[in-house]
């Protein structure tokens, strides 16, 4: 499809929101509810399709990472919206006597909205839920790496929406590159950090107003008063849920000295009881991915870590990957430059919390960290002293799922965030509106009356009386 074709599908959707620049509590209501009812009842071919594109995924952690959110995000619209919708009053300055002021948020028009292959069902029809919530139309271009599950969605849409509405566009790196290219009123990626550079080069010939939702390294933090066998339970479920493809899995984990031998023990244990069923065990989401992850173990040891195997495989079986603990691994190791996105878990044994902190400090700031413990002063250390997208305290992931949280990046994780209101006002525009009135209900006092020229006495009085 050629850019101009592109350009013409955009303004079609154009013209039919400026025929409804400003749709009713009702309308965006009945749009984030047909999202509901697409996915309700198409649960069951929509795990099929999952299961397809990543070779290996059970059809719970579907439902629970991709449907629950999806639901999630409805539901707390449907209680919310029209409280978000509301004029919000603003105080005005004495001098400018019955003024009213006030802020309104309108609708932007149409979000463009690239969404990544590891959840690309939730990653794909979250953001869209904030941009009917907001009262926009939609422009969804899936990832090509999840085709099935992307195609599938995209005959879902076309059958519950019509395309001025919530359009789709799959393909591959040439759509993308096209896609965001695009005169959207806002751009929405989620992905990698190098793609999203890309994205945002493309955005600016426009002036695109943009938010990206990128990754980095996510540390686990444990501290020496934390519970060590709690502690790598969640990691472990962070770190393997959805085979480690995940933008807020723990990437690395960061533990004192002399409990690193107990510590990796505690993960092995975990992780053998967590996922030693393969049927369990989210794969791969394509050959390339899973080279990429024999490369990163391989490198490591090459340069002298040590690889743990975190799960004893079974007789029966011959997993491709088998998740694994590194220690010792150097830090000219690729695993520890390049954001993992896999069942690997380098550990770093760092004694002190200032060394803790500096080491963290030093690199980019990631999308997601996490500290375990109970020292409520090294705690406030971490949350005062580190800077992150957003912060789990003795568990993981768990920020991402409440709505009321805004989920984002800070620096090269991302900017500008989103998830229940804070979606909402990423795909809004804050009118700033001013009512004039009168001072003292006199008409030769109101507005700007008397700061005009020619200056004279009464704009010295003015001007006094303003200090």
């Amino acid at each position: 499809m050629s850019i101009n074709r592109f350009t013409l599908q955009l303004d079609e959707i154009k013209a039919a929101y400026a025929a409804e620049p400003n749709p009713t509590l009702e309308v965006r209501l009945e749009r984030i509810g047909r999202i509901e009812r697409m996915i309700s009842a198409n649960e069951e071919k929509i795990c099929k399709v999952l299961t397809a594109d990543f070779g290996n995924r059970h059809v719970v952690e579907s439902r629970l990472l991709e449907f629950q959110m999806v639901y999630q995000a409805c539901k707390h619209a449907r209680k919310h919206l029209k409280e978000w919708m509301k004029p919000e009053l603003v105080p005005t300055p004495g001098f400018l006597g019955s003024s009213h002021a006030w802020t309104q948020m309108q609708s932007m028009g149409v979000i463009g909205i690239m969404s990544p292959w590891n959840y690309p069902v939730q990653l794909a029809l979250v953001p869209a839920i904030a941009a009917f919530a907001a009262g926009n139309r939609v422009w969804l271009k899936p990832s090509e790496r999840s085709s099935r599950t992307s195609g599938f969605l995209a005959t879902l849409i076309q059958e519950y929406f019509h395309p001025s509405e919530f359009c789709v566009t799959t393909g591959g790196t040439e759509v993308a590159e096209s896609f965001a290219a695009l005169p959207f009123d806002h751009l929405f990626f989620t992905g990698s950090a190098g793609i999203g550079k890309k994205v945002m080069r493309a955005a600016a010939e426009h002036l695109t107003p943009i938010t990206l939702e990128l990754g980095g390294k996510s540390p686990a933090i444990v501290d020496s008063s934390a519970k060590l066998k709690d502690a790598a339970a969640s990691i472990i479920y962070g770190k393997l849920v959805n085979g480690g493809q995940t933008c807020i899995a723990p990437d690395y984990a960061v533990v004192h000295a002399s409990d690193c031998n107990t510590f990796v023990q505690e993960l092995r244990n975990a992780a053998q009881e967590q996922f030693s069923n393969p049927e369990e065990l989210t794969g791969a989401i394509d050959e390339h991915q899973l080279a990429r992850w024999h490369q990163l173990v391989q490198d490591a040891v090459d340069r002298g870590a040590q690889a743990i195997p975190l799960i004893t495989p079974s007789k029966n079986t011959a997993p491709s990957f088998t998740p694994v603990a590194l220690l010792n691994t150097p830090e000219d190791a690729l695993i520890m430059k390049e954001e993992v996105f896999g069942p690997i878990l380098p550990i770093l044994a760092i004694s002190d919390i200032d060394s803790v902190i500096r080491y963290i400090n030093e690199r980019p700031k990631p999308l997601a960290l996490y500290w375990f413990g109970k020292d409520k002063k090294v705690m406030q250390r971490i949350l005062n002293e580190t800077r992150s997208g957003g912060m789990t305290i003795n568990d993981t992931l768990l920020h991402a799922a409440v709505e009321d949280l805004p989920f984002g990046g800070i620096g090269p994780s991302g900017m500008g965030a989103y998830h229940g209101k804070a979606g909402f006002d990423a795909f809004s525009h804050r009118k700033s509106v001013l009512q004039v009135g009168s001072l003292f209900g006199l008409s030769p006092l109101r507005g700007t009356k008397l700061a005009r020229p020619p200056y004279g006495k009464n704009v010295q009085r003015l001007l006094r009386w303003l200090r």
